[in-house]
């Protein structure tokens, strides 16, 4: 039977209120730091398809979150794309080379690199429990785009978006390979056992609207059109961070069956003007969480709260802290659980 986060995807309003986090699997876990210092670098425990299936569900045996998210990096598809892609310690992910200066068709793909993560869905599909929902991902065309053109990550993507306003035919024809190979990345995630899958669109926020609508909100409506084509049982979570008052139109033109909201957001604003029923997903401060203490407990209860007339996954407005205590999660857990909706 499926579980309560799955239920809550499709549209399901019990009262009660799963809870996964974004990053959940990482280091902030010290079971997650003694494996990646046994084991090396992060994309090879990514590859060590045994290892990137005990990442992911360390945190399921810890805290019993709802949904196990899949060990992996948004990265992965520009690297199955044909660039090269390197974490080097204290600088964060390289791709190479670059697109800002060479053309996406000189790009050799090598789709064998989508095939270990299949594998590790598969793992750890079959190790969870029936209530519990695997959870697949990839990176949004826009945000994925930032890293192939500019090579690794940047706080304005000033190269990207300059690169979309000078030469929008080569920028879309990147946003086009990117999608392409989305499709492909999480129908095979799906078929091997991820039961919902979100798209993350990390630095959608640094779009003008004219902008956003075309290589956020297009591109990620194609996505979800072909997806839910192959998969149509399938949730798709959105989570376009940094979309401000542009999230309701995210909402309903992308046509994803959930949406994420990150903790810049007002959840009373989102719960009033995101489409009615759809299932939302958020949006705590991962500072509150690192912080702990009664304010964490007094903003769970307002997100709780503001979200209580329609379908709402708990969640972090962005990924966990790698500094965030371990008691802290536990404060967290007991809120969300013992949390019961005004009549």
């Amino acid at each position: 039977m499926p579980g309560l986060l799955l239920n809550t995807l499709r549209g399901e309003n019990s009262g009660k209120r799963p809870i996964w986090l974004m990053r959940q699997a990482g280091r902030y876990l010290p079971e997650y730091r003694a494996l990646r210092a046994e084991k090396g670098g992060f994309l090879a425990l990514v590859y060590d398809t045994d290892a990137a299936a005990e990442i992911t569900l360390q945190p399921i045996r810890r805290f019993g979150f709802d949904g196990a998210i899949l060990f992996s990096d948004i990265l992965i598809v520009p690297y199955a794309m044909g660039q090269n892609l390197e974490f080097l310690a204290g600088e964060g992910p390289k791709l190479s080379p670059r697109l800002v200066d060479h053309a996406l068709e000189g790009l050799t793909a090598v789709p064998e690199r989508l095939s270990p993560i299949y594998d590790t869905v598969a793992k750890v599909r079959a190790s969870l429990d029936t209530d519990k929902t695997m959870l697949g991902f990839a990176g949004s065309p826009w945000t994925v785009a930032t890293y192939m053109v500019a090579g690794e990550g940047s706080r304005d993507q000033h190269e990207t978006r300059a690169m979309a306003y000078r030469d929008p035919a080569a920028f879309q024809a990147i946003i086009d390979g990117i999608v392409d190979v989305t499709v492909e990345y999480l129908s095979g995630q799906i078929a091997a056992g991820a039961e919902a899958v979100q798209l993350f669109d990390s630095w959608s926020g640094s779009l003008a609207p004219a902008q956003f609508e075309k290589w956020v909100v297009a591109p990620n409506a194609r996505i979800v059109e072909r997806v839910r084509a192959l998969h149509p049982q399938t949730p798709i979570i959105g989570f376009p961070k940094g979309a401000g008052e542009k999230l309701a139109a995210y909402a309903r033109e992308t046509g994803v069956d959930a949406v994420g909201v990150d903790e810049t957001i007002d959840p009373i604003w989102a719960a009033r003007e995101l489409p009615e029923g759809m299932p939302v997903q958020g949006n705590l401060d991962p500072l509150l969480l690192l912080s702990g203490g009664a304010e964490l407990e007094k903003q769970a209860h307002a997100v709780l709260d503001a979200f209580a007339a329609r379908p709402h996954v708990f969640n972090l407005g962005h990924g966990i802290g790698q500094h965030t205590p371990i008691a802290h999660v536990e404060d967290l857990l007991r809120v969300v659980r013992t949390w019961q909706r005004q009549a």
